[in-house]
């Protein structure tokens, strides 16, 4: 018996890095998984093949989150698959990182579109679905930056705190429906981007992390599980931070 048993799961940005490992740990606990993808389609065809065995609980669809139909059409194609959904993981996010003096509008936008924007098109298309159902986790993927922000990313950490703000409000509108929403604050976590970065900058990094280590995906990704999963029936509108206790 895993924690998900019986739950539908739509995970964005699911191909790679965190969204992968949420992924892979949702069908491992039992969930049925579609998950979206944007360009890489071979690592989201490889992670389909990882569930062989188990090909009728997994779907990827390539979608863009940040647009307002295509989110409805992915919503649309999980609930003509599997029926309906019970959990909702808005992870898709990017960076643009620069100065202020330097950030372009577009560099501006284009983080507010796929971090923020992607997370009210998916919200408001599972809703429906949720309360139909009286049932319904949403997990939405913030950072610790937006809770104590970051020079040289001004656009990520506004957009991650608005996912905050987004996340608190939802869990009070739809609490009555037994519908939960909460934020996830990972801290700094090793992914493919992290393995870029030269030796000296990592030391500063963990330096400046009381476990004096980066966390892996599926530090996050068990965070996911326990927030889909009964375990969590009373948590709503929190900001969960997996962190190493960098946040403290």
């Amino acid at each position: 018996m895993g924690l998900l048993d019986g739950k539908i799961a739509i995970i964005t940005g699911g191909s790679r890095g965190i969204g992968a490992a949420i992924v892979r740990k949702f069908m491992n606990e039992g969930a049925s998984v579609a998950f979206t993808y944007r360009s890489s389609s071979a690592k989201a065809d490889a992670i389909v093949a990882e569930f062989a065995d188990s090909a009728d609980r997994i779907i990827a669809i390539q979608s863009d989150a940040s647009k307002y139909d295509e989110a409805e059409s992915l919503v649309n194609q999980v609930i003509e698959k599997f029926g309906t959904v019970h959990i909702l993981v808005n992870n898709a996010g990017i960076t643009k990182d620069t100065l202020m003096l330097r950030m372009s509008e577009e560099q501006w936008d284009g983080v507010m579109e796929v971090n923020l924007k992607s997370v009210f098109n998916v919200t408001k298309h599972v809703i429906k679905p949720m309360m139909k159902n009286r049932l319904g986790s949403i997990i939405n993927m913030s950072s610790v930056v937006g809770v104590f922000g970051n020079a040289g990313q001004a656009n990520y950490a506004a957009s991650k705190a608005g996912i905050i703000g987004f996340s608190k409000s939802i869990a009070k509108e739809v609490g009555s429906r037994n519908i939960r929403c909460n934020a996830v604050a990972p801290g700094f976590i090793a992914t493919e981007m992290t393995d870029e970065l030269d030796e000296s900058t990592k030391k500063a990094y963990t330096d400046s992390i009381p476990l004096k280590r980066f966390g892996q995906g599926d530090d996050v990704a068990n965070m996911c599980v326990f927030l889909g999963s009964d375990l969590s029936s009373y948590i709503s509108g929190q900001v969960l931070s997996v962190c190493g206790a960098m946040n403290t």
